[in-house]
């Protein structure tokens, strides 16, 4: 996002995540294969996806 530098999470410090513009100024995080959260560059704010993994049986 600009160059910018954002920590989301300690446990994946150093690690490289996904960023994608889903709408203005929403920007969807994702690790791997899994999403993670929702960035409101506005707002400042980080909203998390309760479970990115989806459901277990």
């Amino acid at each position: 996002m600009h160059r910018k530098k954002i920590n989301v999470s300690t446990v994946l410090a150093g690690q490289k995540l996904g960023i994608k513009e889903v709408e203005d100024e929403i920007w969807l995080i994702s690790f791997m294969s899994y999403d993670l959260g929702y960035i409101d560059q506005e707002q400042k704010t980080l909203q998390t996806i309760d479970n990115p993994s989806g459901t277990r049986l």
